[in-house]
Parts: structure tokens; C-alpha cells; sequence
């Protein structure tokens, strides 16, 4: 038996041994049933993963970054998450970054060989200038990817924390970060298919890294994202309707506020909620960290 046939994530599931002789019913309830299994694989993990955001938040307050990398569905999966910091949270795009396998062509097309190239990784964490202030996480299903060893490794030489994301236990990637998260989810419904149980398990693993992460900076306040970026016409009624829900004031007051904080929806509510113009209020912010809670 090689080493790849020893993985969890590359065992044949017993459930569906006869998956090509299923009806459609019977397909959709069999992978509603193993995909079950994800949130509650991930529940015995919760304490790597608290672990985790406690250093991407350390990170950030260091003016740090933090970086995905991941080769194929698992590199997709963390430029997925980047990209939505920023008009979620309001981030720059170094804030939060993805890095996969092959660049950005291969967020559409595979990139032959890309992933397994441990020296393409160093180059990549290299060009973006990686610091001792940045967080690497390296995200990788098997656990075994090349590409992202070679960035753990990296990171770890230039004195970045690293952490990673597997889903079998007892992973390559975890000998080579200092804050490990095993999630395993099991055989996939179709032999060896990440995208599928462990794909989901990524995503969500990764959508309580950036979001824990950036309630721990002050970018949430109450369960509203106040630091979203009015990018379209849609977050700008968004943005106003945020304004309102966190001050309790009509739409034409929150329309006001909103253009005279310059859309910046935070200092709009700190405004309201403490009846000071644009630049007092800017300067409670700052006193407050940022903090909308700490502001009031």
C-alpha cells in the first residue's frame, strides 16, 4: 500500500461503493448524509483553530498580514476567502492574501506540476515581501502538498508564524507548522474527490479564521459588519441599512450620516450614537482602537 492509499481522504467509502447505480434521490441523500459528518469533525477541532485566530489577530495588530497558500481546490478555496475580507471587512487587498499553486491561472485551469514544486512556493511568499509580522496558513486536504511545505518552510525561516489546514489526521503539513488544524472528515463519496467533504470542511474552517479574526480587531460591532466597503450600489443601501440598524435612526439620517462620514460606515454610527461631527468623531475611534463598543 503506498502512502497516498493510507490517507483518509483517499479511501473508498464504503456508503457508496455502488455510487454509479444509485438513482439521483439516492445520491443527493447519500452525500447530504456524509456531509453531515463536516461541522461535527470540525467541532473537535475548534481548539487548534481558536488557537489560530488568536495569532492571525496578534499578527494583524503587528501591522502583519496574513497569507493562504494552497495548491487546486485548496489554494481556491483560500484566494476565495481573501478576496471576500476586503469587502466584507474593508481590509486592503495585502491585507489577507491567497496564494496558489501556478498564480492565478490556475484559479480556472490546472497548472501541470505547479503543486508540486516546494522552491515555486518560497518564490511566491518571497515576492510578496513575507515578513516575521505575517501568518502563513498552508491549506492542503491530503496534508502532503509540496507547494505548501515548501511555504511553511519558508515562513519559518523568515520567522512568520505558520499554521495549516488539513483533513487527515496526523498530516506531513502538521510537522511543519507551529499551530497545526486536523479536520477528519472522512472517505469522500467519490474516492479521492477533495472538493467535496473536505473542500466544505476548508470553507468553513477558513470562513471562522477570517471572520473570528477580524471581530478580534474591531472591524464587527454587535453582528454587524461596520467596516464594509460601499464597492456597489447594492453595499451602499447595505451600508446605510447597517447604519440604521446599529443606531436605530431613520433612512434619511442614515443616508446623511453615511455621505458625511465620507461612507465610511463606522464613523457614521460612532456620529449618531454620540452626536459629534466627522472629525471628533474619527478621533473617539482612534482612542477606542477602532472599537465601535470601546468608542461608546
Amino acid at each position: 500500500m503506498s502512502e497516498l492509499e493510507k490517507l483518509a481522504t483517499e479511501t473508498r467509502n464504503q456508503k457508496t461503493m455502488a455510487l454509479d447505480d444509485m438513482d439521483i434521490m439516492e445520491v443527493l441523500q447519500t452525500m447530504n448524509d456524509e456531509d453531515r459528518k463536516v461541522p461535527l469533525a470540525i467541532e473537535e477541532a475548534l481548539p487548534q483553530i481558536k488557537k489560530v485566530v488568536e495569532q492571525i489577530i496578534q499578527a494583524f495588530n503587528k501591522k502583519g498580514r496574513l497569507f493562504y497558500i494552497g495548491a487546486g481546490t485548496s489554494g481556491r478555496l483560500g484566494v476565495l476567502d481573501a478576496a471576500e475580507c476586503v469587502p466584507t471587512f474593508g481590509t486592503t487587498p495585502e491585507m489577507v492574501q491567497g496564494l496558489i499553486a501556478g498564480g492565478i491561472k490556475a484559479m480556472t485551469v490546472a497548472v501541470e506540476g505547479a503543486e508540486d514544486s516546494k522552491e515555486l512556493a518560497k518564490k511566491d511568499l518571497s515576492q510578496a515581501s513575507l515578513s516575521q509580522n505575517d501568518l502563513v496558513v498552508g491549506i492542503a486536504a491530503s496534508g502532503r502538498t509540496p507547494y505548501v511545505i515548501g511555504g511553511l518552510d519558508y515562513a519559518k525561516e523568515i520567522g512568520a508564524t505558520t499554521a495549516s489546514i488539513a483533513c487527515n489526521n496526523k498530516a506531513q503539513i502538521s510537522q511543519h507548522a507551529q499551530f497545526p488544524i486536523e479536520v477528519e472528515v472522512g472517505p469522500e463519496v467519490l474516492t479521492g474527490s477533495t472538493r467535496l467533504k473536505s473542500g466544505t470542511a476548508q470553507k468553513l474552517v477558513l470562513n471562522m479564521l477570517s471572520t473570528a479574526s477580524m471581530i478580534g480587531i474591531g472591524k464587527v460591532y454587535k453582528n454587524l459588519m461596520v467596516d464594509v466597503r460601499a464597492t456597489n450600489e447594492k453595499l451602499v443601501e447595505r451600508s446605510k441599512r447597517i447604519i440604521m440598524q446599529a443606531t436605530e435612526c431613520s433612512y434619511e439620517q442614515a443616508d446623511k450620516a453615511f455621505y458625511q462620514a465620507d461612507e465610511n460606515v463606522k464613523l457614521a454610527i460612532v456620529m449618531i450614537l454620540t452626536g459629534v461631527k466627522k472629525d471628533e468623531a474619527a478621533e473617539k475611534l482612534v482612542a477606542g482602537n477602532g472599537f465601535v463598543r470601546n468608542t461608546l
